[in-house]
């Protein structure tokens, strides 16, 4: 992992993308510094505020340690596990900032 803010993420990758027939989400898989990620990613945003983590547009996201396979943050239409750690939540708050624009590209 690295510790140089602006080389977080830089390992980001996606194991798949997975589009939701009917529905205008899109399951998403990946790593990311040290950690395995799901996410259900929406192109706008929840008509329930609460359904979204922050202003993001993931309605899920579950976050594992690859290191203990520990499930280190899990969001799923509200909190159900809190980031474990700071690492945790770096990887949380890297996803909130551009997983969506990544996918939908704004």
């Amino acid at each position: 992992m690295h510790t140089d803010d602006s080389d977080f993420g830089d390992d980001l990758s996606f194991t798949h993308l997975n589009p939701r027939p009917g529905c205008a989400g899109t399951w998403i898989a990946g790593r990311v510094a040290g950690h395995r990620f799901e996410a259900l990613v929406f192109r706008d945003h929840a008509e329930n505020p609460d359904y979204e983590l922050g202003t993001s547009r993931i309605s899920k996201l579950w976050v594992q340690r690859l290191a203990d396979r520990a499930v280190v943050f899990n969001w799923d239409r509200g909190p159900d596990v809190p980031a474990a750690d700071a690492t945790a939540a770096r990887v949380v708050d890297f996803l909130v900032a551009g997983l969506a624009e990544h996918v939908f590209g704004s």
